[in-house]
């Protein structure tokens, strides 16, 4: 067993080969004291290393668990804070006004989409800030990356500039409650009701049944028909010569009439008013009457109101200007000969008249025979 170290030995001290003929090297072999060098100078370089190495990988782990937690603990939050919202809002369902002004499909909607945008900004927030910090802990200058992620975020901005402004105006529109599902608006360039609310595009479906894609930033006025109440208004038209206290009189009794009856008292939310002369002109006169009445139902107030003043104007014989509301008085009926000028005698070419006025033709001499 003595032999080997001395074998080991030997062949350590012993000459190289000589080279070949051909002039070629044999690669050289690591020795076993190489081998030992290089194990010694990675244990020693590990050695030294190994703390830092420790250092970072634990404040890494760190950095990623807080992330974590607060991402989860803030979305939690949010979630919370929504579902509260959405409690605080149910409180008033029990009353009668609260059914009416309280959509439950609005009201999911408007939460959903809130608690989306907020658990996305903080998220991204959160996760960004983390990954900041880890390319920290490696010792990495954040100073060119962050130049360089300002003028990428530049660039983006001015190329998609139109879907940031749709983004933020849907966000704000979504915050301040503007409109939601099953509110009729006028945006402008699209009227209609609502049927879905994203952050980028509203959908509106049109009088005849057809769909807007409305993008939230084209949006630069807003008329929502369906908040807090709307106006019923019927412009009655009737001859200068009617007696205007009956006139009155038939539009109170049909407004009193209308105010008691079922579903119109539930729709009415003030009694119909008879405002008086809207304006007088030669041959007419306009009557306005008008009432508050729920969201959404002034067109179908006034379509009954305007039904129950036809037929009470037919039974007092009012008669509504430019209708057939009550057949035309035969004095009235104006003579279709009297817009028709006389004869005149001139027309007659052979009249006394006409022969008179014909200019005179000159004779002609005839000539004189040799």
């Amino acid at each position: 067993m003595s032999s080997l170290p001395v074998a080991v030995l030997a062949a350590g001290a012993s000459p190289s080969p000589s080279p070949s003929p051909s002039g070629s090297s044999a690669p050289a072999v690591p020795t076993l004291q190489d081998a030992q060098e290089s194990a010694t100078n990675a244990a020693s370089w590990v050695e030294q290393n190994w703390s830092t190495w420790l250092a970072m990988g634990l404040q890494i782990l760190l950095i990623l668990v807080v992330a974590v937690a607060l991402r989860a603990v803030v979305r939690r939050a949010i979630t919370k804070l929504i579902e509260r919202m959405n409690r605080t809002v149910q409180a008033v369902d029990g009353s009668a006004l609260g059914g009416l002004l309280v959509n439950a499909e609005r009201r999911r909607q408007r939460a959903a989409a809130i608690g989306s945008v907020l658990r996305s900004v903080a998220s991204f927030l959160i996760l960004g800030t983390a990954a900041l910090m880890v390319l920290g802990t490696f010792k990495i200058n954040l100073a060119p990356l962050l130049a360089s992620a300002g003028v990428a975020g530049v660039a983006i901005g001015f190329g998609a500039r139109n879907l940031v402004t749709d983004f933020l105006s849907g966000v704000f529109m979504i915050l301040e409650d503007q409109y939601g599902v099953g509110d009729v608006i006028d945006a402008g360039v699209a009227t209609g009701e609502v049927i879905e609310v994203g952050l980028r595009v509203t959908k509106l479906r049109g009088d005849n049944g057809e769909i807007w894609y409305v993008r939230n930033g084209e949006v630069k006025r807003i008329g929502n028909l369906s908040q807090g109440w709307a106006t019923a208004g019927v412009d009655v038209t009737v001859r200068a010569g009617e007696d205007l206290d009956r006139v009155k009189a038939t539009l109170v009794e049909v407004a009193e009439k209308m105010g008691k009856e079922e579903p119109w008292n539930e729709l009415l939310w003030s009694p119909i008013e008879v405002l008086g002369l809207d304006s007088v002109l030669i041959d007419s006169m306009v009557v306005r009457v008008s009432a508050r009445t729920m969201p959404g139902k002034s067109v179908t107030v006034e379509r009954e109101l305007r039904w129950r003043i036809k037929r009470a104007f037919d039974a007092a014989s009012i008669r509504i200007v430019g209708g057939a509301t009550a057949v035309e008085d035969q004095e009235d009926a104006s003579d279709p000969t009297a817009a028709v000028a006389a004869p005149s005698v001139y027309s007659n070419a052979d009249s006394p008249q006409s022969a008179a006025a014909t200019p005179i033709v000159p004779q002609r001499s005839a000539p004189s025979g040799k």
